[in-house]
């Protein structure tokens, strides 16, 4: 879409709930501290007998606002949706939009795993007691009824799939959404996909998710674009972005939180999960072109990085290809876990969190980087002003997306 329309879009709430903090104060404050929760995932339906899966697991949600018999019928994906958006609602004061103009994007799909796999296990052998709510919790689509039966979205709420991209796509047709005239303002959210141990196995059988290597060190195991990674850790996380025009953003008296400048979407035009780096240099090329930026104007980046041994050499590859690693960039999966479906989302509040700190959070477990002519931020945090990020996302089936934020301050 022409960039003159990208400069008018801006992001004006934002909500999480990942392991190492619960809203947006909350998980800034832990990305600053290198705070993270790795471990033997515990949840019901996650292990079998032989398994001791990794990864990184939310506290208990508190969820005053929504009615107990609500609560009864939600997955975890449900509560961590209905969390989320609850906070982007109130950082953005929705309440004063007109219901018909707010659209909703929930990225993801087959976001329920663990809840049809427990389900499937309650009632095997007797089908007949089977709940006939069944037939409407088992779509991805019940999350979009239950956050519009919750909050009043009456312009357009779907599902996109986009695998480990989703969060990112998410945003990116919210913006075309606005930018068309067809809502107002639109919420983009990355769902929680919440695994069961198939997809956990059939992760690992594939090479992509660790970690056998730091098995009996949890803590250890999640590190991207270092030379022992051995794979993604997962992360349960949800996050939800609210894109909407700068004009309509201040009438309600708020001052942007980013400017949304340009993004683009590349296919690999290949079904399998290997990367491809011609692909990624597509998108952010296209996306830094729709933004109008040179490679010397992007001074932080929040890379796709899940600690998987191809895909981080071939991202590094594509961005220096692009002239970009003099730019800033740490791991924030480092810290939250490879959330699949969310982390796009996830990864763009925590680049808006930094922006508005002039800080950058350290990456974990970054001891012998793959390229030390990339500018990795260290252990610690470090103080930085951002002008322009870019914040990328790659997702199985070859999708490859970019997305570029300026500093409405800068």
């Amino acid at each position: 879409m022409h960039s003159a329309l990208r400069s008018e879009l801006v992001f004006s709430g934002m909500g999480i709930v990942s392991p190492i903090g619960l809203g947006s104060d909350a998980f800034g404050a832990a990305l600053m501290r290198g705070e993270h929760r790795f471990g033997v995932m515990q949840r019901p339906g996650r292990q079998t007998q032989e398994s001791a899966f990794l990864g990184a697991e939310l506290p208990e949600l508190a969820l005053p606002d929504v009615p107990a018999r609500v609560l009864r019928s939600c997955s975890l994906s449900g509560k961590a949706a209905l969390a989320a958006l609850g906070e982007a609602w109130r950082a953005a004061r929705l309440e004063a939009v007109d219901p018909h103009r707010i659209g909703l994007i929930i990225g993801g799909s087959n976001l329920q795993q663990r809840t049809l796999t427990l389900t499937h296990q309650k009632y095997a052998d007797r089908t007949a007691f089977l709940r006939p709510t069944y037939a409407m919790t088992f779509l991805d689509s019940d999350l979009c009824g239950l956050c519009t039966d919750q909050y009043p979205i009456r312009g357009f709420a779907y599902t996109l799939g986009g695998a480990s991209a989703a969060g990112q796509l998410a945003v990116i047709q919210a913006a075309d959404a606005v930018a068309s005239g067809r809502v107002d303002v639109a919420v983009a959210m990355g769902g929680l996909l919440d695994l069961s141990h198939w997809e956990c196995a059939g992760f690992r059988a594939a090479g992509a998710m660790g970690s056998e290597r730091f098995a009996e060190s949890p803590q250890a195991a999640c590190r991207p674009f270092d030379q022992q990674r051995d794979g993604f850790i997962y992360g349960e996380n949800c996050a939800a972005l609210v894109v909407e025009r700068a004009a309509t953003c201040r009438q309600r008296g708020l001052q942007p939180k980013g400017l949304l400048t340009g993004t683009a979407v590349a296919m690999d035009g290949n079904r399998y999960p290997n990367p491809n780096a011609h692909g990624e240099t597509r998108a952010i090329g296209e996306a830094m072109q729709a933004a109008a930026l040179r490679p010397s104007d992007v001074d932080y980046i929040n890379p796709h990085g899940t600690g998987s041994p191809l895909g981080d050499q071939t991202e590094i590859q594509a961005l220096r290809a692009c002239g970009l690693e003099h730019a800033a960039l740490n791991t924030t999966k480092s810290l939250t876990g490879h959330g699949l479906t969310s982390a796009g989302a996830v990864e763009i509040v925590a680049t808006l969190l930094q922006m508005a700190a002039s800080r950058l959070h350290p990456c974990r477990n970054l001891e012998s980087p793959l390229d030390d002519a990339v500018n990795f931020v260290g252990a610690t945090a470090r103080p930085h002003k951002i002008h322009h990020a870019l914040c990328l996302s790659y997702g199985f089936g070859g999708i490859n997306t970019a997305l570029c934020i300026q500093n409405p301050l800068a």
